[in-house]
């Protein structure tokens, strides 16, 4: 006889199966979460970027010289 799960059984399972991920490796949740925002940070750079007038390489590497 083939094991079957109802939609309910199986929504449980997983939602366990989750919560069970974010309790025991919270590092993979943490690296996740900032590989995500340093994604949404380099799009919107693009963006801007794209947006705005070209300067040398000079000049950018002048900027980053005075940050130091």
């Amino acid at each position: 006889m083939p094991y079957t799960l109802d939609e309910v059984k199986l929504k449980k399972l997983l939602k366990t199966a989750v919560v069970e991920v974010l309790e025991e490796r919270r590092d993979l949740v943490s690296e996740a979460l900032a590989d995500a925002v340093e994604d949404l940070g380099m799009a919107r750079a693009i963006v801007e970027g794209a947006r705005s007038e070209p300067v040398s390489r000079d000049e950018v590497f002048r900027i980053l010289r005075k940050r130091r």
